[in-house]
């Protein structure tokens, strides 16, 4: 029998530009993934942060999602410490970041995003240029229809535990 590949098109709906708070619903580990910079091949290990927002699909009316992924690096220069320093609002100390970071942490967390578009070889991206902790007082969203990338697996592990947090207290990570 034939396994047929083609472009039915995608379902993946661009979320829109502006501010909105959302809440992580997912890190997906990526694995090893080859990447090309500067004439140079190599092999490093990405992460997918997915962000889920109170937007909605006006075709399912499920909220949207966005993400951005990383390479796993705390390097000082690294984009996923910068990001994580961002929604923490403050810096790690070179002992914190020798000692890593469980990426695991990010999910339930809440956040303020600021999306904006990219259009590349015809198509519209959206990115998230901007996070940073989510201001007092404004309205926190749980995670609405949306089942975690490794649970997805018939085996998986049980869901992970929520990590309930307060208004002033510190960010898991």
């Amino acid at each position: 029998m034939s396994i047929i590949a083609k472009n039915d098109g995608g379902t993946y709906r661009v979320h829109p530009e502006g501010q909105f708070p959302a809440v992580c619903c997912d890190v997906v580990d990526l694995g090893m993934v080859k990447v090309e910079f500067g004439g140079k091949t190599k092999q490093q290990h990405k992460i997918r942060v997915v962000l889920q927002t109170d937007e909605r699909d006006p075709d399912t009316r499920k909220r949207l999602l966005t993400s951005q992924r990383f390479t796993l690096s705390m390097h000082e220069k690294a984009n996923l410490r910068k990001f994580l320093e961002s929604w923490r609002g403050r810096a790690y100390t070179e002992d914190e970041a020798k000692a890593g970071v469980d990426v695991e942490l990010m999910v339930g967390v809440h956040a303020l995003l600021q999306v904006t578009h990219t259009t590349k070889n015809g198509k519209t991206y959206d990115n998230i240029t901007s996070i940073m902790r989510l201001p007092k007082g404004m309205p926190k969203l749980e995670i609405q229809d949306y089942l975690r990338v490794k649970d997805r697996e018939p085996d998986g592990p049980p869901p992970d535990e929520e990590y309930p947090m307060d208004e002033g207290d510190d960010l898991p990570f």
